[in-house]
């Protein structure tokens, strides 16, 4: 359906609104908003085409320069492939030009059952050349066809059906969350690609029976490639870092913030609770109030590992895996192999709008234990890596062999 003048300058308006009362960041400039939204009204409000008007409308939420920012209809909105077949790409430089490469490909995502593989080269989508400076997006509930050169230089037609997901709040396609295995003598191999769920009850358990499987190794790599973030089920894996509780940062909302506060005096949460049965006094204690909350380490005592621990992390690296990857580095539980994680971490919201739009917005930080923001910043490994296209045309993962290397030394 096409919208005229009028309607769009609502959207327009109630969008407005909407940031002005609901986003949250500390150095939001309200009178700059104001301007961008004189600026670029006009030729908003000249636009015909709903894909147009959605693309203009996402372009002027984006000027806020943060994470978690978008304006989408119900019916029009592409997925990353991360979110659309638990795939990720990157720009990759060959002999001949320029290339998508697939990068992160997740167990038993539609991206891993179609056949895609770490190192394809992506020739086109849907019969049409790749030329577009960001990579691939998916629609939900087609059908898409991909033709991709494969390692041994030969091309091949891959086809990828998009499900309809279970909830349109949260549009996930779904890998297999964790994976384990024991690389070496006496090193275990750990890859979670996603933490699934709110509280993550079930992943938790995953990175339970890891450990258990475990036991006996003195060194752990903890692969977080890929990884999107989820839920607070990450909490597990940092427990698993340090036999202590202890306090790895907090959220914060723009109430808490605006009003003042103490770190020590915010609510914690502390425990990944074994059965969902607690959930409904979860729902009490945490979600009808501020959303200023600390988390802390479960306090799992001693593991063998403990001082060996290596973490891979990527581009693709983001929200709950940074948490992660920077509560090690600040407490020095482990060494951080790869490239610069993202940093994309806010807490956000969906708030729905005339004529079947949404927007997302921003509403609350993530600060670590020492007042460090990682929005906008991301981790930095110890050790830089970046995935070499040669080395998986060899069959190696040169990022995985590194992290082998620096843990065989801890």
């Amino acid at each position: 359906m096409e919208l005229n003048p009028k309607q769009h300058e609502k959207i327009l308006q109630k969008v407005a609104e909407l940031v002005r009362k609901k986003y949250f960041h500390p150095d939001f400039d309200v009178k700059k908003w104001q301007g961008v939204i004189e600026e670029k009204k006009p030729f908003i409000l000249q636009t015909s085409d709903s894909r147009e008007f959605e693309k203009e409308m996402h372009n002027l939420v984006s000027q806020l320069g943060t994470s978690h920012t978008a304006f989408f209809h119900r019916n029009l909105r592409p997925l990353p492939s991360r979110q659309a077949i638990c795939t990720t790409f990157k720009q990759c430089e060959t002999r001949e030009g320029l290339f998508w490469m697939v990068q992160d490909v997740q167990e038993f995502g539609p991206g891993h059952r179609a056949g895609l593989e770490s190192g394809d080269l992506l020739l086109k989508v849907n019969d049409e050349k790749v030329i577009s400076e960001k990579p691939p997006a998916f629609r939900v509930r087609g059908s898409t066809s991909l033709i991709v050169r494969k390692r041994d230089g030969k091309e091949k037609r891959i086809s990828l059906e998009i499900p309809k997901f279970e909830s349109s709040k949260r549009p996930f396609a779904m890998p297999r969350p964790a994976l384990w295995s024991l690389r070496e003598s006496g090193i275990g191999y750990l890859k979670v690609n996603m933490f699934p769920g709110v509280v993550g009850i079930d992943v938790a358990k995953d990175i339970d029976r890891a450990i258990s499987d475990f036991r006996g190794c003195e060194r752990l790599i903890i692969d977080l490639r890929g990884n999107s973030g989820g839920g607070i089920g990450g909490l597990r894996l940092m427990s698993y870092l340090t036999p202590h509780k202890v306090p790895v940062g907090y959220s914060l909302s723009r109430r808490r913030a605006s009003s003042g506060y103490k770190k020590e005096k915010l609510p914690q949460f502390g425990r990944i609770p074994s059965s969902k049965w607690v959930l409904p006094w979860l729902v009490l204690k945490y979600a009808l109030r501020d959303k200023s909350i600390v988390v802390v380490t479960e306090g799992l005592g001693p593991q063998p590992f403990h001082g060996r621990v290596l973490i891979l992390v990527n581009q693709h690296s983001a929200s709950a895996s940074e948490i992660i990857a920077a509560f090690a580095a600040e407490n020095k539980l482990a060494k951080i192999v790869g490239t610069r994680t993202p940093g994309r971490l806010v807490a956000s919201r969906r708030f729905k709008l005339p004529y079947g739009y949404f927007l997302i917005l921003p509403v609350g930080m993530y600060l670590t234990w020492r007042g460090e923001k990682i929005e906008g910043k991301g981790v930095r490994p110890d050790f830089p890596v970046d995935l070499s296209y040669e080395a998986l045309l060899e069959g190696r993962d040169n990022q995985l062999e590194k992290a082998m290397e620096v843990v065989r030394h801890l």
